[in-house]
């Protein structure tokens, strides 16, 4: 073991931050969005890896029981530390899935201090670059102007405004392009019957013709219904994501559709792989470090999708900078990302809890912070203010659907829906 390389401890910090009310197939966003901050300090002190894991009752202790066991263990073990982590989740948490989540925040914050320790990028830590800039998509929601007063709470607007119809899904196009300057679009679908939703990404292919287009009806549909929505928009979409459940719901459809289907839903774990590929379900793989075991374990994922021709993007939740900087680092090393990759970052930028200037959205990219680490500082303050927030607020766990019925107590929670 090197010098200085050892852990002296693991600091997790719950935190919340404002989130629009986006609606999806589950209902919609509350006011605050959560996640988890990781320290990672090394035995000198002054050495610090950051890493950021999202928020929730279950994700925060399993972080915590993380916490008692990487302290003495060598910061540049990452396998040996993931198989700690791993043993000391198991009688708990059955599901390598689930554990995966934990493993993949420390090692985020292993890499960034190692980085720190070498003088070299997490990129270069990955195998080096290929490309100085990563391409991001445009992430489109309906959504309402503002939450509503509740609970003797006021409004709470935003300057997005409302986008409940094809008319208004075009306007945050058209602001989110002037603002960030993306070159395809993605939307969130699963909201409205699926005509009002076709209708809307027709729009969006005349509003901004020859840009790549796709819709997530994150499985609100229907094996037939996705049939339908794959044949009105042939030649319109670059793919459709998840428009139906489960691994053989989606070879169905796949049969069919005249475009590649994409997914993060069925196909979320290694053993997933072989039953999709074998049963032709998906053309594109959304992955997501955060739960795909880190981001090593993500260039591993994708030379798998090269061996079989699948093609790979990205997949992406409420977040903040420090995930953001990673996502980047790995998209940066992965030779076969063929398309742009999905950000929340537009909507949640405003509260982010790192130092401004190293992480910029522009012309659609990011470009890739060239730091030792990931390349980006933890705002103390902003940190706080942010843990301060989630303490006062209460929220322990995201809840979409018990939020929409607060203002829709009618409404259900059905997959698929249409």
């Amino acid at each position: 073991m090197t010098l200085g390389t050892r852990i002296r401890e693991l600091a997790i910090t719950p935190i919340a931050f404002s989130d629009p009310p986006l609606l999806n197939s589950s209902g919609v966003h509350e006011p605050l969005a959560l996640r988890c901050v990781l320290q990672l300090v090394l035995e000198d002190g002054t050495t610090v890896g950051l890493g950021e894991s999202p928020g929730g009752t279950d994700r925060l202790e399993r972080l915590r029981t993380a916490a008692r066991v990487v302290p003495g263990m060598d910061v540049f073990d990452t396998t040996a530390i993931a198989a700690a982590i791993d043993a000391a989740l198991l009688p708990t948490v059955p599901s390598s899935h689930e554990r995966g989540w934990t493993t993949s925040a420390v090692e985020v914050a292993c890499l960034d201090a190692q980085g720190k320790l070498t003088g070299r990028s997490v990129s270069d830590l990955l195998g080096g670059t290929v490309r100085d800039a990563v391409p991001f998509a445009a992430y489109l929601f309906y959504k309402w102007a503002g939450h509503p007063a509740l609970d003797g709470r006021p409004a709470i607007g935003d300057d997005w405004g409302e986008a409940l119809d094809p008319a208004g899904i075009v306007e945050q196009a058209r602001l989110m392009q002037e603002r960030y300057g993306f070159r395809s679009f993605k939307l969130k679908g699963g909201v409205f019957p699926p005509d009002e939703e076709i209708a809307a990404i027709r729009a969006l292919a005349e509003a901004f013709p020859g840009r790549p287009l796709r819709l997530d009806p994150n499985t609100a549909w229907t094996v037939e219904t996705s049939r339908h929505v794959a044949r009105e928009l042939d030649g319109v979409l670059e793919y459709l994501e998840d428009p139906t459940p489960t691994i053989p719901g989606m070879a169905e459809v796949a049969r069919s559709a005249p475009m590649p289907l994409a997914t993060n839903m069925c196909v979320i774990a290694w053993e997933h792989l072989r039953p999709a590929i074998e049963q032709g379900a998906i053309q594109v793989l959304l992955t997501d470090h955060h739960y795909w075991g880190g981001l090593r374990r993500t260039r591993e994922l994708a030379a798998v999708c090269e061996a079989f021709g699948l093609g790979l993007s990205m997949h992406s939740n409420s977040h903040l900078g420090i995930s953001l900087a990673a996502m980047t680092h790995v998209a940066a090393a992965i030779p076969n990302l063929d398309t742009s990759c999905d950000t929340h970052y537009p909507w949640n930028s405003a509260d982010d809890i790192i130092v401004p200037g190293a992480l910029e959205l522009s012309d659609g990219c990011v470009k890739v912070p060239t730091g030792p680490g990931l390349g980006v500082e933890l705002d103390p303050e902003a940190l706080e203010r942010a843990h301060r927030r989630y303490v006062d607020s209460g929220i322990k766990d995201r809840d979409d659907t018990g939020y929409m019925q607060r203002f829709q107590p009618e409404y259900e929670r059905k997959l698929p829906r249409w």
